[in-house]
This record gives structure tokens, sequence and C-alpha cells, in this order.
């Protein structure tokens, strides 16, 4: 049986010689990990004392970081510890403004070059 820890728990290792995540439910101590993480240590250390899910997976991590998440499961999080918000937090927002950047800068002139496609055939077929 895994060990149960509260969010209380996770937020006190917080420092470069002692850093725990909580991802997936899991608790994580990544203090091993803090000088290889890709994106630098500084944005582990940003995410101890919440969940951290929503990050994970706003970055867009490789198969590599997904399986290396059991590596560094030390047990797991009361979930009832976890407060409820219903607010986008602002990495949630940035995915969502990214995903309208990504309609207005291939889906529109896709259309556009569709339209014109349509126009050009019409009038070279009078």
């Amino acid at each position: 049986m895994a060990k149960i820890f509260t969010l209380d728990d996770v937020a006190e290792h917080n420092t470069q010689n002692d850093c725990w995540l909580t991802i997936f439910g899991k608790v994580l101590d990544v203090t091993s990990f803090l000088d290889e993480h890709p994106g630098g240590d500084e944005v582990l250390l940003k995410a101890t004392g919440k969940d951290a899910t929503a990050e994970f997976l706003d970055v867009g991590h490789t198969h590599d970081a997904w399986e290396k998440l059991d590596t560094f499961c030390i047990g797991e999080i009361d979930k009832s510890t976890i407060p409820n918000d219903t607010e986008a937090t602002p990495s949630q927002k940035q995915a969502q403004k990214s995903n309208y950047i990504y309609i207005f800068k291939f889906l529109i002139p896709f259309i556009l070059f569709n339209l014109l496609l349509a126009f050009y055939s019409k009038s070279s077929a009078s």
C-alpha cells in the first residue's frame, strides 16, 4: 500500500535540496532530477505546494518524461487536501490562446486558399 501524503506535507519540500511535486495524484520526490530537468530547476520548484498536473500536461512532455514519473513516485496525495479550483490557471489560459492562434495561423489561410482555388476553377471553366 502506497504512503498517503497531504498537500501540506508535499508543500514542506520546496527547496533544491528537497523537492516534492504532486502530479496525477502521485507524490514525486524530484530532488535528484532538478539539475537534469530540461526546463530548469525553477520550473519544478515553482510547482511545489500544489497539484502540478495541469502544468505537466500544458508543456507537452515526451514519452520518456511520462515514463520517468513512476521512478520518482514515493506515495499518493490525499485528494481531499487539494483545493478544487474551477478558475483556469494562467498556463491553461495560455494553452487556450495557443489554440486560437493555431486557427488563425493555419485554418484561415487554408480556407482562403480553397475559396480562391474554387473561384479560379469556376472562372477558368467559363
